[in-house]
């Protein structure tokens, strides 16, 4: 990756999520090496004030990726983690900020192959946009 490249954070869960991160990096299937991947428990234990971190130390954008609707491990925390992405996504347009750099996905275990085009796909968007500018997230207090 050079130093061109945008930096993409992907917050995946354990169960679904992180598991077709897996089974992509197992079948070898080819995305952009400027994704890095954190496990958390369910994506429904992101919170707002986590990805805003993520974007203040330097990444271009991040991906929050859940269970497919309906069969999170933990009932409801991907909808929780939904709501909790579209309403930051409208904080950082008020803030002037592209709300294009945060996205939701939702991902079963065997979606390898679809976990390596959102990467691409992300990537994609996120060289299409102009360089990051977060100190009015900063001065918002996150």
């Amino acid at each position: 990756m050079t130093r061109s490249e945008p930096l993409l954070v992907a917050f995946c869960c354990y169960w679904c999520a992180y598991a077709a991160a897996d089974l992509a990096g197992g079948m070898r299937l080819s995305y952009p090496p400027n994704v890095r991947v954190v496990e958390v428990p369910c994506s429904g234990r992101v919170e707002p004030e986590l990805i805003l971190r993520a974007l203040n130390e330097g990444a271009d954008g991040v991906m929050v990726a859940g269970c497919l609707e309906g069969d999170c491990h933990y009932q409801r925390g991907n909808l929780r983690a939904r709501r909790r992405v579209e309403r930051l996504r409208r904080l950082l347009e008020e803030l002037g900020v592209e709300p294009e750099r945060v996205e939701m996905f939702n991902l079963s275990a065997a979606m390898g192959p679809r976990f390596a085009q959102i990467v691409a796909e992300m990537t994609e968007r996120l060289r299409g946009l102009p360089p990051r500018k977060f100190q009015a997230v900063e001065e918002a207090g996150a």
